[in-house]
């Protein structure tokens, strides 16, 4: 190897390998002698997570000659990591392999949204008979690949890609009635993977790759149904602690490789949900507790430096990524579709407020400091809702899904008036945006699971089956593999769009896993020691099979309905229990196992039109005629 970067490609030359250097009798007299230096300083600890490593193959779908020579293939999907390839030539021979996204209409790779990554692996050849070889030092985001520098025309059978993220565990599988849903479930699966490299990156093929934490404030979430990825944001909190200045500000990308510090709340707050998240999902209270000081340090800067009049008035980012009034560009100027920024901030920072008071229980922290979260939250509330809260359109600011799904969420709506809040924000989803989707990046992290709890979950699901602009599924329809950077991404400037971003996910797929499929882990009994099985039946899908690997076993929940009769196959893990919502009230028309319900328990509730029972670990066949 000659040369390497990450963003550049790696250089091999094949001519200065030597031969048998592994071997016990090598002679190595003439190499060069070690030079001894002094070890680093610091503090030396474990790595926590595993290296990345090659976690699946790719075969290519097609090979094409094009007018300069050379040749493109491609993969038929957008993975991460590199080209395995199979060639003969002469010695001194030069393989050039520059990596794509996506081609121009003519057929030639489309490199503009690489920026000046040179994305371009060099492999010499030694001469000598049929020569295999893989880089060991850099990965790609790439659909397709120029091969050039053969002197024939090469077979499909020369090229393997090499799929490399984190060495960690698939934990979610999903499937389900519509087809569109389940693509865009496949999309984000390679979309999440390709973006695991030590720590969770937003993109993996431009000059950028960065840990932006507002991309994972709440898709961390997300990504735990389909990976088993506590052990890397475990980590990745420690690279936020250890990126906080002395006076508690939060960087916006950590590791601060870019000392990026915009003392925002949408995007710094991914430091408490995440740590949110792993406790809730892996019930892991450690690391609340380790880094308790460090949240606290941040929330009290943020109040000390930015608190006016009891709103947070600072914010960087706005909500990001807004889809745009026009097909042609990136970032919408109409102000009716953009959200003020303290609006932002303020409901964001009640939210965390929140959670800092059950981090305080979590950790044994003073009662001063419970008492004192509750108090400024109350503050917060107070002038949020006198400043942005419109009595006689029940609306927030300007009206905005964002504005007002925020509150919403965060149950910051005066009393008895949230229903007409939330009919109002239907009204802007259903109607005014024509059940399409309006929110940026922080209002699409609450969207889906709002729109549900609220009792539209039949909305929800229009959002996510969608397949006109902007939609997920439009993403879907125009080709993508993985999930854009833009709403847009194929038409605003290709220059500006990632093909393999994964923040506009938001709450999607916590919305497949817990309020479609029915597996969701209680609040009280963390990490899955509970678990809620309470599906929306009504949304639209006709059925959901999905599976879950908790930190207790396996979760499955595989439900199906029609007219006349329903049937859930569900199986609860040992040392677990699950309470199982039926859309009925009437229980001698439930069986289970094929036993009547009536005539085997009488441990069960009626709840919201739906008959409540507690299951023990097991596998249960339940249907209801």
């Amino acid at each position: 190897m000659r040369a390497n970067n990450e963003y550049d490609g790696e250089t091999y030359d094949a001519r200065k390998e030597l031969h048998n250097w592994n071997n016990v009798n090598f002679d190595d007299s003439d190499w060069m002698h070690l030079m001894w230096v002094q070890e680093p300083g610091g503090f030396y600890e474990a790595q926590m997570t595993p290296n990345m490593k090659v976690m699946g193959e790719v075969k290519p779908l097609s090979i094409k000659a094009t007018n300069r020579g050379t040749y493109i293939l491609d993969m038929g999907q957008n993975m991460v990591g590199w080209l395995q390839i199979k060639v003969k030539g002469d010695r001194g021979d030069k393989i050039l392999l520059k990596f794509a996204e996506s081609l121009k209409e003519d057929g030639s790779l489309y490199i503009a949204n690489l920026r000046d990554a040179k994305t371009t692996d060099t492999y010499i050849l030694k001469g000598d008979g049929e020569e295999i070889w893989e880089p060991k030092f850099v990965y790609h985001g790439f659909r397709f690949v120029e091969v050039s520098g053969l002197k024939s025309k090469p077979s499909l059978d020369q090229f393997l890609g090499k799929v490399v993220y984190d060495d960690m565990s698939t934990t979610g599988t999903f499937e389900c009635s519509n087809e569109t849903m389940n693509q865009i479930f496949k999309n984000a699966y390679w979309g999440i993977r390709g973006n695991y490299k030590g720590m969770p990156i937003d993109c993996p093929q431009r000059n950028e790759r960065q840990p932006w934490l507002g991309d994972r404030t709440t898709g961390a979430y997300g990504e735990s149904f389909l990976f088993d990825n506590q052990t890397l944001y475990a980590k990745w909190l420690d690279d936020i602690k250890y990126s906080q200045t002395l006076d508690g500000g939060i960087p916006d990308v950590a590791p601060a490789f870019w000392r990026y510090y915009g003392d925002g709340v949408t995007w710094q707050g991914a430091y408490l949900k995440v740590a949110d998240m792993l406790y809730q999902q892996f019930g892991d209270a450690k690391v609340i507790k380790d880094h308790y000081p460090y949240m606290k340090k941040w929330i009290l800067y943020m109040e000390d430096n930015y608190l006016k009049h009891d709103l947070m008035t600072k914010d960087k980012y706005g909500d990001w990524c807004v889809p745009p009034e026009s097909l042609e560009i990136i970032r919408s100027k109409d102000p009716s579709r953009l959200t003020d920024g303290e609006v932002l901030s303020s409901a964001f920072y009640y939210h965390l407020l929140q959670i800092m008071k059950k981090f305080a229980v979590i950790s044994e922290a003073n009662q001063s400091d419970i008492a004192h979260y509750d108090a400024l939250a109350n503050r917060v509330k107070k002038a949020f809702n006198a400043k942005y809260f419109n009595r006689e359109t029940f609306s927030y600011a300007n009206n905005t899904v964002t504005a007002n799904v925020l509150p919403l969420a965060f149950n910051m709506v005066p009393d008895n008036l949230q229903n007409k809040v939330f009919q109002n924000m239907v009204h802007e989803v259903e109607v005014v945006k024509n059940g399409h989707v309006s929110t940026g990046v922080v209002g699409i992290q609450f969207l889906m699971r709002t729109l549900t709890d609220f009792g539209r979950g039949d909305l929800a699901y229009k959002l996510a089956s969608n397949k006109t602009y902007p939609s997920w599924g439009y993403m879907v329809e125009n080709g993508a593999t993985t999930i854009w950077e833009l709403w847009n991404g194929n038409t605003a400037d290709p220059e500006m769009n990632s093909q393999n971003h994964v923040m506009l996910l938001g709450d999607l797929m916590i919305w497949y896993y817990e309020n479609m499929a029915g597996i969701k882990s209680s609040e009280v009994h963390p990490g899955f020691k509970q678990i809620i099985m309470k599906p929306d039946f009504n949304a639209g899908l006709s059925y959901v099979n999905a599976s879950y690997e908790s930190i207790h076993g396996t979760i499955k929940s595989h439900w199906e309905q029609n007219k006349n009769k329903f049937n859930w196959n569900i199986t609860v893990p040992a040392n677990t229990s699950a309470l199982v919502y039926l859309p009925t009230t009437n229980a001698s028309k439930v069986k289970i196992n094929k036993n009547r319900l009536d005539k085997i328990s009488e441990h069960y509730k009626t709840e919201d039109n739906k008959l409540v029972l507690e299951l023990k670990s097991g596998t249960y066949s339940i249907q209801i005629n």
